[in-house]
């Protein structure tokens, strides 16, 4: 494989262009491709075997545009898929999604800790044993947030709904004593600001994009695939209405590009 071919990146929708984000400051030489499988958002309420059928065709997809790499930039997809991508595609590097139970429990100071995540994320296996070997010592409570993604999908990071509902989720979490807040989405970092509005500021915000990046750099580092050229600019698919990313690529990015339909 070409160490300038292009990482593929993919959500179930605009989420992971938070994780994009990242990966971009961090590896500013890699060319990127971005699927977002709006089509089929939110992962969050659909079956483990639905997510898998919709990650081997994504990953299909980004293979052949010549992806040298994956990022599943998406927790429900990471909880669901990441096994059985890593089984079929085994020389392929893989980089996947986990909600950031480790740094949050190292960082509380009252012992408690809040999850926002998606219903998905919150009943995987994969969670469970996320708690099992680093909350032992913190009590973590979990909320599931729907309708929180689509708010995002749409753009309206600011808008009174959207407020209304990410303020009746953090409120419960704030009541019992939480300090720490685990963002278990990547659709959820776009919300930050508002956060800052609803939250005190002693409460910390925590997601995982900067160390997906890291993790996306040791893997290309190991397989001697690092981008040696400038890279070239990033493109776009969606499932959905490919009118829709065009419209909140300026939002969500600051940056208007071409979105081709998958």
């Amino acid at each position: 494989m070409p160490s300038n071919a292009p990482v593929g990146v993919f959500d179930s929708g605009v989420g992971g262009l938070s994780v994009l984000r990242e990966i971009r400051q961090l590896l500013p030489n890699e060319s990127l491709l971005y699927v977002a499988d709006s089509g089929h958002v939110p992962y969050g309420e659909k079956s483990a075997e639905y997510i898998r059928e919709r990650c081997v065709l994504i990953t299909e997809h980004l293979l052949a545009q010549g992806a040298k790499a994956l990022v599943l930039a998406c927790n429900t997809a990471t909880a669901a898929a990441a096994g059985e991508l890593r089984e079929r595609y085994p020389d392929l590097p893989i980089v996947g999604m986990e909600p950031a139970v480790k740094p949050a429990a190292a960082a509380t100071r009252s012992g408690v800790v809040g999850v926002l995540a998606t219903t998905g994320t919150l009943k995987s296996a994969r969670f469970a044993a996320l708690l099992d070997r680093f909350a032992n010592d913190v009590r973590v409570i979990t909320q599931p947030c729907p309708g929180l993604v689509e708010c995002i999908e749409a753009g309206e990071l600011q808008a009174p709904a959207t407020r209304e509902l990410l303020q009746g989720y953090v409120a419960p979490l704030l009541a019992e004593g939480c300090d720490t807040l685990i963002l278990g989405c990547t659709h959820y970092p776009f919300l930050r600001p508002l956060l800052g509005e609803l939250v005190p500021a002693s409460v910390s915000l925590i997601d995982t994009g900067a160390a997906v990046a890291r993790q996306l750099q040791r893997l290309l580092a190991l397989h001697d695939l690092q981008a040696t050229e400038a890279a070239r600019p990033t493109r776009y698919w969606s499932s959905g209405e490919a009118a829709q990313l065009c419209r909140v690529l300026p939002i969500l990015l600051g940056e208007k590009a071409e979105v081709l339909s998958i």
